[in-house]
This record gives C-alpha cells, structure tokens and sequence, in this order.
C-alpha cells in the first residue's frame, strides 16, 4: 500500500485487506533467514544474542541469530527473573495537544486510521511516576508455557495452533490471550519468586517507551520502518525478541513499537480533562483493557507511543504483554 491509498476503516476490512495485502499470495519474509546464515549455526548463545542485537547487522541475520536462539535456547529467557531496565522516577507530560488531532490522522489515513481514535490521546496532562521496572522484552512463549504447565490454566494462546506450542519460537513473544491471562500469569510469577511483579500502568509504559523527552516512536519523532516489526516491511509474522535493536527506547527496552501489542493494566477511560470516545472499541466490547505498541499485522500508527487501543476480537490483533515491576 502507497501513502497515497486510502483505507477503509480496517475494522470493516478482512484481514489481509485490513493488512495492505493482496488476496494473491505475497512473500514478504524472502528465504528462510537462516538459509544463507548457516555460519551461525555452530556459534554460541551469547554470541548469538549479541549478533541478534546489533544494529550493525542485517535484519535479515540478526532475524537469523534469533531464530537459532530460538531453537538451541536464548539465555535472555530467564523465566523467573526476567531482564529488566529501571525507570526513574518523574514528573511526565504524557498525551497529545488536541490541536495535533488532524495531523496525525492526516498522517496515518492510508492505514484506515480516523479521528476518534487519536482524540483518545487528549489532553496533554502531567502525572507522577514513581520509580520502576519494566521488562525489557515481552513475555514469550517458553515463559507462557511454563505458566500453563505449572497452573494449569486454560487459557492458551489462540497463536498456538490447535492450543500446541510453537516449537522453536520459544524466544517470539506470546499471543493472543486475553487480559486476564496476562494478569495471572504476572499473579503467578510474583507469588513464585516473591518479587512485585505486575503489568505497567498507562502511564508508565508511555513513559518507558517515549523517555523523558516524549518521542513520538520509541526512537524519535519520524516512523522508520526498518526499526520496528509493523506491516510496513516486517515479515508478517513474530521475530525473535530484540532483533530490531535500532527501535529501543530511550530507556534500552525492545519491542515497544511492533511485535504484538501489549496489555497495560488499565482499563480504558478518559485524560484528566478529556472526554470518553466512543470508537469501536467501546461499542464492541464497552469496558476495554487498553494496550500499547504495534504489531506485525498492524501499520505504524499503533507503533505511536501515545496511541491507546485494545483488543478487537480478531485474528489480526496480536495481543501480547510484557511485566512491570514495583521496586
């Protein structure tokens, strides 16, 4: 799809159409990634890791990197101690002016996007944060299933075909599962390791992905397809965690932009001073979970650190999540 294409509203779409996609078959991935990278086969896990996480490398053997990780195990999958950054804590301006409504609609209607959901954004406000932790990766599907395996649960991603586990995408983020499951499953891992672990709230996940200077990307204020797994040029599918380094926030966290989209821990309902939407979300669902960051069956605008969204029960809303951490 070119800028100059407008979409309808994706909602309305099916979902290749809603994707950009032609009812043809389109190879977006190109060769197998680890094809023309054999070479790595015989390397070792921390090399590997630094190699996924170059910026200096190609996606395409970063990407490479990833998947051998995901096969021989990734050693930034620690289940019960996940890698984590520290945020500090601040007074942070979070939102968007209400006069930057039409531009950003403007800038993002080839992808279907309208007004109302951007409004969801207003006013710009200022809240306290206190000190956290966030994850710098999001919860995988080798953490999913241990979370399964130990609890029982039977809320199993509707990713995993036939409820099977991805064998060798253990280090590609888990999705789809409702908010509730991300909820226990963060309940469980705080209980097992007696750590204060938790899903971030609105506001500090807009804080650890847009810094203190509130980019607009977790990079800068320019969308750069190549930094981030979106529908622009990702290969439609998940990608190992950490393989589009060049898109870490200012903070050092991964995957904030595309991938999947993730669950915060608030409901959605209006900015001090703002005024509720009611978009699709809220006449579908009513009380919605909000979720932040894009993903790989979506375009750039969710990408958008201030974007607010949530989970349309459909199979390209890849919802995932990543953990917070209270100190």
């Amino acid at each position: 799809m070119t800028g100059s294409e407008v979409m309808a509203n994706p909602n309305t779409l099916p979902d290749r159409a809603a994707m950009g996609l032609p009812d043809s078959f389109a190879a977006r991935s190109g060769p197998w990634p680890v094809h023309a990278h054999r070479d790595l086969l015989g390397l070792p896990a921390d090399v590997l890791v630094g190699i996924a996480e170059d910026p200096g490398q190609s996606f395409e053997r970063r990407c490479a990197a990833g998947y051998v990780l995901g096969l021989i195990g990734d050693p930034r999958v620690r289940g019960d101690d996940p890698p984590m950054a520290d945020i500090p804590a601040g007074r942070v301006r979070l939102g968007l002016d209400p006069s930057e409504v039409g531009r950003v609609t403007d800038r993002w209607r080839h992808a279907g996007v309208v007004e109302d959901w951007i409004a969801k954004e207003c006013p710009v406000h200022e809240v306290h944060v206190p000190a956290f932790r966030i994850a710098l990766y999001p919860v995988t599907n080798a953490e999913y299933r241990r979370f399964l395996e130990e609890t029982g649960s039977s809320a199993l991603p509707s990713s995993w075909r036939f409820g099977c586990y991805p064998e060798g995408l253990g280090n590609h983020p888990v999705w789809t599962v409702p908010p509730e499951a991300a909820d226990a499953y963060a309940a469980w891992l705080a209980e097992r390791t007696g750590r204060g672990f938790r899903l971030p709230t609105e506001a500090e996940w807009e804080y650890a992905a847009a810094g203190p200077e509130g980019r607009e990307f977790p990079w800068g204020d320019t969308f750069e397809p190549d930094r981030a797994n979106t529908v622009e040029h990702g290969p439609l599918s998940t990608t190992p965690i950490g393989v589009y380094p060049a898109g870490r926030s200012p903070f050092g966290v991964h995957d904030m932009a595309g991938n999947v989209e993730e669950y915060t821990a608030d409901d959605y309902r209006p900015y001090p001073g703002g005024v509720a939407v009611a978009d699709d979300l809220a006449v579908t669902r009513g009380t919605y979970r909000v979720a932040r960051g894009g993903s790989f069956t979506r375009f750039g605008d969710l990408a958008r650190t201030r974007r607010r969204h949530g989970w349309y029960d459909r199979a390209i809303y890849a919802m995932g999540f990543r953990l917070a951490e209270t100190p």
